[in-house]
């Protein structure tokens, strides 16, 4: 295993973005009284600043507004729809669900649709979209992304990784000049949606995607989680920090609810709802729940294949729940 020590050299000789900490607000919300914020020259200097958690950063950090935010607002500029795939939890398929919402989406010749991966230590997307060979080249207006079908635009960390068993060995600053670039360089294109695949949690990732896009917009997000309760616990604080940084909430998506048999067609409660699952949640917070996607082992082969399951199985109910949940997604966006 080789560890990624520093930023990955780029395509072009582009610099992988600040080393500084991004925070989510010109003032944190654990910020003392009478903070000077973020931006000002006497983040971490002033008296309100002693004692602060966010001393050292912030007297660190770089001062003034982020001159990359421009580039990065020119860019989006040509994105009509940016929607995030969220979870507190690892494990409940968020990215295979990123994937099958991006495949359903492409299904429409006419819908030009991009996923960005910012799961910069765990990357998935190139093996689910088909693209575990692919690399990034460069172009005099940035970095071109990969292509998973014409109208389906690919970034990933992976495509930069010598080898698929590299592990990325990152602090917080060198993911969040990686995101930088994924919004300000990559040759995106007009987009009629981005989609774009985080981590599990609430941390560096989060924070850097909701500040970049915090004046072109994001339009909403998608939280996924499966039956369980220990998932549904990680997906309120998801929730809460969706409320806290000011991002829509479309609705949830509980995964592997139920196993479908490919052949005889019935269903059985693999992961049980002991506390009501996503239905039960979704009525306590006033959150909609968009749909259920029910386990198909065949979901697994074709994403271990690089396929969309949609295309293969178009019969599966599972496919029904993904093409669903599409269809509500475009009506909550004003977009059918």
């Amino acid at each position: 295993m080789i560890a990624v020590q520093a930023p990955i050299p780029p395509p072009s000789p582009l610099p992988l973005g600040p080393t500084s900490t991004v925070l989510p607000s010109s003032v944190p919300d654990n910020a003392p009284e009478h903070c000077p914020g973020v931006e000002s020259t006497q983040a971490g200097k002033a008296d309100a600043c002693e004692g602060c958690p966010n001393q050292a950063v912030c007297a660190e950090g770089p001062k003034g507004p982020d001159p990359d935010l421009p580039l990065i607002r020119e860019r989006m500029r040509q994105v009509k729809r940016k929607v995030l795939v969220l979870s507190g939890k690892g494990g409940v398929g968020k990215s295979t669900f990123s994937a099958g919402l991006s495949w359903a989406l492409a299904a429409d010749e006419e819908c030009q649709t991009g996923i960005m991966d910012i799961d910069i230590c765990g990357p998935s997307i190139p093996l689910l979209m088909g693209l575990s060979s692919s690399t990034i080249h460069t172009s005099s207006s940035g970095w071109s992304p990969a292509y998973a079908l014409d109208n389906l635009a690919v970034m990933s960390i992976g495509f930069l990784l010598p080898s698929n068993s590299d592990a990325v060995i990152w602090r917080g600053p060198k993911k969040n000049g990686l995101i930088k670039q994924f919004l300000k360089d990559v040759e995106w294109g007009d987009l009629d949606y981005m989609v774009v695949d985080t981590p599990p949690g609430t941390s560096d990732e989060h924070l850097s995607i909701v500040q970049y896009l915090k004046e072109t917009g994001i339009d909403g997000a998608v939280l996924v989680t499966t039956p369980q309760e220990v998932a549904l616990q990680d997906v309120r604080k998801e929730i809460d920090f969706c409320r806290k940084v000011g991002i829509p909430i479309l609705g949830l998506v509980e995964n592997m609810s139920g196993f479908v048999c490919p052949n005889c067609k019935n269903e059985n409660q693999i992961f049980e709802a002991t506390t009501g699952g996503a239905e039960a949640m979704g009525k306590e917070l006033g959150i909609e729940v968009l749909g259920k996607v029910p386990l198909d082992p065949r979901i697994g082969m074709t994403c271990d294949q690089g396929m969309s399951f949609l295309d293969e199985y178009p019969d599966s109910p599972a496919t029904t729940a993904y093409l669903d949940i599409v269809q509500r997604i475009r009506e909550l966006l004003g977009d059918e």
